[in-house]
């Protein structure tokens, strides 16, 4: 089984406040927001830390690595929590992070999450894979991408319908999609009780939702930590410390990264 290793992160600051689109998505990040959050996916330290994430388990020597950032970089929304309490009004996702998609000489790729912390935009996560990038540009712009992390599922709002763009997605809401409200419905059933402040979260159940896990990707803190984490998915660390956590295993084992 691929794990999935991240650190504990540090230092983030609450997500900032977003005006409402037309569509009563929360806006993503701005154009310059990007550009910094793409900056600090860029530096010669985050650089470094791609090279060593694609040097694990002797794929490719570290030096030979030289990993680039390709594509735009894009606003990744997760599943609001405010959506599945039923809140009245509240959209049914938020924006979490921004994540660049970065290639090594030997084909392999990451995405790098970036977020707004104390100190300005930090990478506080690098995962296998492109999902983030590639799912927002299946999307061709039309609608708002955003993803349900507690079975690992990508979907798009268009129209007021809630449409899949991954098996994981087409098995939760099938192949045409449900309207917002028979969303809400559902996850609401599946999520409602297991909320930050719950009996549930209280009672230290941080693991199950009334499904399987998300299938793990591997995941690296940005930095060379003496305590990393294995987690049942990639968006555990980032999710929790900015607010979206709920449903999602808590950290069970750990290793050294980095």
């Amino acid at each position: 089984m691929v794990l999935a290793a991240t650190a504990a992160l540090g230092g983030l600051t609450p997500a900032t406040a977003h005006a409402a689109t037309a569509a009563g998505f929360p806006a993503p990040f701005t154009a310059a927001d990007t550009a910094q959050a793409r900056t600090a996916a860029s530096t010669p330290a985050s650089l470094r830390t791609l090279s060593r994430f694609f040097a694990r388990d002797g794929a490719i020597a570290q030096s030979a690595a030289r990993p680039h950032l390709v594509g735009p970089s894009v606003t990744v929304y997760f599943l609001a929590p405010g959506f599945v309490a039923g809140q009245r009004g509240a959209p049914v996702a938020a924006p979490q992070f921004v994540a660049s998609k970065a290639v090594s000489t030997d084909g392999q790729v990451a995405s790098v999450w970036t977020a707004r912390t104390a100190k300005g935009w930090k990478v506080v996560n690098i995962a296998t894979g492109g999902d983030e990038t590639d799912y927002v540009s299946k999307a061709h712009g039309l609608g708002t991408v955003f993803r349900e992390p507690q079975i690992d599922a990508w979907y798009v709002v268009r129209d007021g319908r809630v449409l899949p763009l991954d098996p994981d997605a087409r098995h939760a809401v099938g192949n045409s999609g449900v309207t917002l409200a028979a969303y809400q419905r559902l996850v609401h059933a599946k999520y409602g009780d297991k909320l930050p402040g719950s009996s549930y979260d209280r009672a230290g159940e941080g693991g199950g939702y009334g499904g399987s896990a998300a299938p793990p990707r591997v995941s690296a803190a940005p930095a060379a930590t003496a305590g990393a984490a294995v987690t049942a998915g990639a968006a555990t660390a980032v999710a929790a410390l900015l607010g979206t956590w709920f449903g999602i295993r808590r950290m069970r084992r750990s290793r050294r990264v980095g």
